[in-house]
């Protein structure tokens, strides 16, 4: 239990980003926190470490690098990104409760993530019969999250600077209309099955399906924001109204086409 405390003042420390801009909570201090993580676990675990759970630090962390630094590179580059990211109400202060609130949900979201490797070392050292097939199962998911997201980001990019008042809906995008936010999907459910092989207790459960849950909440809800701007922008080019209807927002060959409508999605 010693070592999520630990993470937790870690997973602080770093979103903490959010206090120099509210936003940063959200974004690159959500990326560098799960560098973060990954290195902490690797230094609390280090005698137990598994090459398959090495691996699987690393690729956390190269995930919350290139997502960090992406970000980063996009709001300094992209004026059209800038204009979305300071919006109208980016200069409103929000209440210091607020903020300290969004502050302690995000860190503890973040430990939630990433807390199945944390379980499964954690377990190793205590004695506990583990298995490390799920961990290259999740490996495997998180390899391909982190390059389905990549791959999104990049074809976004390169489409942009062709047409850059056009939607994208070409490469991975013919796939879903959020690829990135589906690589995410994958990614933390490649964490998440970790825990099958970790001899976990009810309550590492627990914590493992609330930071699971929580993410894929939080990737529906992008999902939302995202359709709502695009369609303010495009709703009356009729050949996004044919895009939309055909290709699925977030989860492929699940036909769900909008999320408009579920406001609870609001976060």
């Amino acid at each position: 239990m010693s070592y999520l405390l630990i993470l937790l003042a870690v997973s602080l420390a770093v979103s903490a980003l959010g206090w120099i801009y509210f936003i940063y909570f959200f974004s690159i201090g959500y990326g560098f926190s799960i560098s973060a993580l990954a290195v902490a676990i690797a230094l609390l675990f280090w005698s137990e470490i598994s090459l398959p759970a090495a691996l699987l630090c690393v690729v956390m962390f190269a995930f919350g690098c290139r997502l960090g630094l992406y970000l980063l590179t996009r709001e300094k580059r992209s004026p059209e990104y800038k204009k979305i990211l300071y919006g109208p109400d980016s200069d409103k202060k929000k209440p210091l409760l607020v903020t300290i609130m969004v502050w302690l949900f995000c860190a503890l979201l973040y430990v939630g993530q990433v807390s199945p490797i944390a379980f499964y070392l954690g377990n190793k050292s205590s004695g506990a019969a583990v298995s490390e097939a799920w961990i290259w199962v999740g490996l495997v998911l998180m390899v391909t999250g982190v390059l389905l997201e990549a791959t999104a980001d990049a074809q976004k990019n390169a489409a942009k600077k062709i047409n850059p008042k056009r939607f994208v809906d070409t490469g991975v995008y013919r796939l879903v209309r959020c690829p990135n936010y589906l690589g995410e999907l994958i990614i933390w459910t490649g964490s998440f099955v970790v825990c099958f092989g970790a001899s976990c207790s009810w309550w590492q459960w627990l914590v493992a399906a609330v930071g699971y849950l929580g993410i894929v909440y939080v990737m529906f809800s992008g999902a939302r924001r995202l359709e709502l701007r695009q369609n303010l922008v495009y709703g009356s080019d009729p050949v996004y109204q044919a895009y939309i209807k055909k290709t699925p927002i977030l989860l492929p060959f699940v036909p769900i086409y909008t999320v408009e409508k579920h406001k609870w999605l609001q976060a």
